[in-house]
């Protein structure tokens, strides 16, 4: 053990991290849709895709499944939150910038910066207190977007 967190604050770090992952991607997919950009990942994810030629549509099913069961609950969650997404006018630069901070890149280097400057102890708390800007960032997509 790197820190003496209690396993309730580390699983709801891991949840608040999951949840931040989950709204970078429903914001990001909703705009690359928008502009015709990647065409594998779909706004919702709730039928299992078609293999692609050359790919096994039995593999695919099976890494379906996990996705829905690692990830599902995550998506409906942040699409209950935010069902009008989809339809939102525009995604402006500055608020995809702000929701860049939720990507695996910003977490890692948060995750980086901490351990390096001998935070450890910080890192499970910092990621409960800043997934609360799940609910600031849908706020300002609702009211200003």
């Amino acid at each position: 053990y790197l820190t003496n967190t209690s396993f309730l604050l580390a699983f709801l770090a891991f949840f608040g991290i999951q949840l931040q992952g989950t709204l970078y991607n429903y914001y990001y997919v909703i705009l690359r849709n928008r502009f015709e950009g990647d065409t594998t990942s779909r706004i919702f994810e709730n039928t299992t895709p078609k293999a692609l030629p050359g790919e096994n549509q039995k593999i695919v099913n099976s890494l379906f499944f996990l996705y829905q069961l690692l990830y599902g609950v995550f998506d409906k969650i942040i699409y209950a939150l935010d069902k009008e997404a989809p339809k939102a006018k525009r995604f402006p630069k500055w608020f995809m910038t702000l929701i860049s901070t939720f990507g695996l890149g910003f977490q890692l280097l948060i995750i980086s910066l901490l351990l390096v400057l001998r935070l450890k102890e910080w890192i499970i708390p910092f990621f409960i207190g800043y997934t609360l800007l799940v609910f600031v960032f849908i706020f300002i997509r609702k009211v200003f977007v």
